[in-house]
């Protein structure tokens, strides 16, 4: 009798073994029918020799069965097979504002240039020489109308439109 309650105890733990490889093992479910299996199994022995030998098992197994299976979903994500079902974040340089082509738009802050065509709120702004596509803060800029870059975001120019006379009063500024 002694023999059937280790072959019990032997069932439930390759359960328990089974139900953790199923996590790291592609296998379709088969381990996870089979661990299902030996657990009921070994509870089924462990009642066949004695009734309350049955219930503490059972009782063993209903506890044990959501700590292993939570800590084995927890380290899920950790293994090589977890990582590929996950998606993990990008780098921080990886984003579309650390492409070099944004970082150098970075520059442009500060600066003026003249629209090439209207922003409706979108269009071209020519900044040194540089054809730029920009957005106006949601305001109409005519063809030919100076602006002031005032934020880069995401490589995305935002401008907003500045009078000729505020122009003509910082060039003729001296600044020595």
């Amino acid at each position: 009798m002694e023999a059937n309650l280790s072959l019990a105890y032997v069932l439930i733990g390759a359960g328990f073994l089974l139900m953790v490889a199923e996590l790291f093992i592609p296998s379709g479910g088969v381990l996870s029918v089979l661990s299902a299996c030996g657990i009921l199994a070994g509870i089924v022995m462990a009642f066949f020799h004695d009734t309350s030998t049955g219930l503490w098992t059972l009782l063993a197994v209903c506890i044990a069965l959501p700590v292993v299976g939570g800590r084995a979903l927890h380290d899920w994500p950790k293994t090589p097979l977890g990582r590929r079902f996950f998606l993990t974040a990008p780098d921080e340089n990886a984003t579309v504002a650390f492409l070099p082509e944004n970082l150098e738009m970075e520059e442009l802050r500060g600066q003026f240039g003249q629209a090439l065509s209207s922003l409706r709120p979108a269009g071209v702004v020519d900044f040194n020489g540089r054809r730029i596509d920009c957005i106006s803060e949601g305001i109409m800029v005519e063809r030919g109308q100076w602006v002031r870059c005032i934020d880069v975001k995401a490589g995305k120019v935002l401008v907003r439109p500045v009078e000729k006379n505020k122009l003509d009063d910082l060039e003729a500024a001296d600044f020595d």
